[in-house]
């Protein structure tokens, strides 16, 4: 029997590959990719007919594969099916690392979730608040609702956006650039930011368009996100090369770094670097910069 150690709330997810919990030599192997997390789908992704084998094949999956590093999410049915707490009882048993919130609309969404959540922990003798969870925001009103999600529960690391029933709610098509996107996913970033939460950008439905997938990327990452949804294992590396700092931001956060400790020795809190004018918030700023280049493994300096 696998035993996953204690999730944490606040890692790397700089990709989040959707995988079929129906299908086990898809996910069997799903580790070997390097996606930072794994979403083993019970919802869209299963027939309903077939969702009592899609947890069979979920929890024996957990118990004998070891997923290593690789983060394990598990999207379960929506809370207007009568799917949703047989799926978090199947989660939880199987010592899964999070539950992803499939069209979340509220912060009472959330907490009747965590509830589940809580009574299943007990039931299965499982550590309490083991299991974390996300919201998936589908709709207008997820959307509008962003902040309360985020701030609905501890548990709760972090916000998705889902593109595809939200164009649907919103009577919209996808357009070059995401202009149909953008009021929607400032607002995701802004609610989580708001809230000291992770968020992440929709999936990018057509596999075959590399460069609508790559220019859709670097949107998301100019925009804030910490990651991306995935659907094929080719789209790992090009996310995680966009979610990692470039040689050059990280040669300027260590200068930012270096002068800003050297300034604060002689007292000085505002002063200028390559012309421009610095104080607490860029050294911060440059900090976030290094810690994740340590992470995403493309720094090799001594701060």
């Amino acid at each position: 029997m696998i035993t996953r150690p204690k999730p944490e709330k606040f890692r790397l997810r700089r990709s989040m590959m959707f995988m079929n919990a129906q299908k086990p030599g898809l996910i069997k192997d799903a580790y070997i990719y390097g996606t930072d997390s794994i979403i083993l789908d019970l919802e869209d992704a299963v027939a309903e007919n077939q969702k009592d084998m899609a947890r069979f094949s979920l929890y024996n999956a957990m118990k004998s594969i070891d997923y290593g590093d690789t983060e394990v999410i598990v999207r379960i049915n929506g809370l207007e099916t009568p799917h949703w707490q047989e799926d978090i009882r199947c989660c939880v048993a199987a010592g899964v690392d999070g539950i992803r919130i499939a069209k979340c609309e509220s912060a009472d969404d959330v907490k009747k979730v965590e509830a589940a959540v809580d009574s299943a922990e007990k039931e299965f003798g499982v550590e309490e608040g083991r299991t974390l969870l996300m919201a998936a925001l589908e709709s207008p009103l997820g959307i509008m609702n962003a902040y309360q999600i985020c701030t609905a529960s501890d548990r709760l690391f972090g916000c998705a956006i889902s593109a595809g029933d939200f164009r649907k709610s919103m009577h919209v098509k996808i357009e070059k650039g995401g202009i149909e996107m953008f009021t929607a996913r400032g607002q995701v970033v802004m609610a989580a930011r708001a809230a000291g939460v992770q968020c992440f950008d929709t999936m990018w439905p057509n596999i075959d368009d590399e460069a609508g997938f790559e220019a859709e990327t670097i949107q998301a990452k100019k925009l804030g996100f910490d990651g991306k949804s995935l659907v094929n294992p080719r789209q790992i590396a090009f996310v995680h090369q966009t979610f990692a700092p470039t040689q050059k931001e990280i040669a300027y956060a260590e200068k930012l770094v270096r002068s800003f400790n050297e300034q604060a020795d002689s007292g000085v809190g505002v002063y200028t670097v390559d012309g421009k004018m610095v104080d607490i918030p860029f050294f911060e700023d440059a900090r976030r910069t290094i810690d994740m280049a340590k992470k995403t493994g493309v720094y090799h300096g001594d701060l």
